[in-house]
């Protein structure tokens, strides 16, 4: 008989008790816990840094970057526009010739109160996307709204020029002061004594 076989024998007539056997099976479930609190603590981890990530962007939310269709003077230009979240923005745009420029602005509105609150993104946009009136080294005005440019350089009767524009969504009745401002409304023309320099 070989050792092997002697050893066989021996060990043979030994059965593992029943506490032996429940010790085994806690000592497989321990094991595996260990494996899900590391795989928890991957996971925990990489919320963390996602967490963090959506802090650092939820941080710059009033400084969102965006890239908008815009048309300046009478082109339809790519811009890269940034809200600051206090009322104010700020654009680069190449122009239609291929100059890159630069636009910035901001405005106010006030509550029933009198307090000013910032402008929205929204409202701002609305003022990007108004009629502009540019008064040209050579002495012309023109007028540039969507696609539209209007030379209103003879249309100014005692500093005064009544201007209407229509696109294919909307129709404005525009009144220009020469370089002292303009308004423009969807319904009329306004006084000039309606409008505030």
């Amino acid at each position: 008989m070989t050792n092997k076989e002697k050893y066989k024998q021996a060990f043979s007539a030994i059965h593992a008790s029943n506490d032996f056997s429940l010790e085994v099976e806690k000592m497989k479930k321990t094991k595996g816990q260990h494996k899900f609190k590391v795989m928890a603590a991957s996971i925990a981890a990489c919320l963390v840094i996602v967490g963090s990530a959506t802090v650092a962007y939820a941080a710059d939310v009033g400084g969102i970057q965006r890239t908008i269709q815009l048309w300046i003077h009478g082109d339809q230009t790519e811009a890269t526009i940034q809200f600051d979240g206090n009322g104010n923005y700020s654009m680069d745009y190449t122009d239609g010739n291929g100059n890159v420029g630069h636009q910035g602005g901001g405005g106010v509105s006030f509550a029933p109160d009198g307090t000013e609150i910032p402008a929205s993104e929204e409202e701002l946009m609305e003022l990007l996307r108004a009629p502009d009136v540019e008064y040209e080294e050579d002495g012309s005005v023109w007028v540039y709204w969507f696609n539209q440019k209007v030379d209103i350089t003879d249309k100014f009767e005692n500093g005064v020029c009544y201007v209407k524009l229509e696109s294919d969504k909307e129709t404005l009745y525009m009144t220009v002061k020469y370089q002292n401002g303009y308004s423009t409304s969807p319904y009329r023309y306004l006084s000039p004594s309606e409008f505030k320099e």
